[in-house]
């Protein structure tokens, strides 16, 4: 049985953990990661989830992404979701998310990587990933809207694709420094 370790409001984890297909008791919260990976030419790996897969079943999704399970941390869980679904090693150690985004039960920690990948090269995992591709931010926006794409907020694919070349949210450095 899968289990997560569960946090505070602080994100500071209270030793409690949740076996998967449990609901996160009122009060605590879990932390989930998502990793964006872009080639040099400024496109998005994209993943196609499996028709059987239980949520979004056979909609395409960002590169990767998942729970974080008992003992990892961020960047662990990260990694290890990257190497599952696709295949993909990636190391982020000393790496902290590109955002992190709050939702009711959690964390989502979303990291941008570039990395330029062969199709041909990855190992997709059985009954999670049926299909990956490169797509252009238009596309993805269309797909998003076709309903092909899993129903993300739509000012979310705009700033996956802006932050891969930055780090913050400011476009350049203060002047007055």
């Amino acid at each position: 049985m899968e289990c997560f370790d569960l946090y505070d409001k602080d994100r500071i984890k209270t030793g409690k953990i949740l076996e998967r297909g449990n609901r996160v008791p009122k009060g605590y919260f879990r932390l989930v990661i998502h990793v964006c990976i872009f080639n040099t030419k400024g496109e998005m790996l994209i993943q196609r989830r499996e028709p059987k897969k239980d949520g979004w079943a056979g909609m395409w999704d960002i590169s990767a992404g998942g729970s974080a399970v008992c003992g990892d941390n961020s960047q662990t869980a990260a990694e290890r979701e990257v190497k599952e679904e696709l295949g993909i090693d990636i190391s982020l150690e000393g790496v902290r998310p590109a955002l992190t985004i709050h939702f009711d039960e959690g964390f989502n920690d979303i990291y941008t990587v570039i990395k330029d990948v062969e199709l041909s090269d990855l190992k997709l995992q059985e009954c999670e990933v049926c299909d990956a591709r490169w797509a252009s931010e238009e596309e993805i926006l269309s797909m998003l809207d076709s309903g092909e794409f899993v129903s993300y907020t739509k000012s979310l694919i705009p700033l996956l694709f802006f932050m891969r070349n930055h780090n913050g949210a400011f476009a350049k450095d203060d002047p007055t420094k």
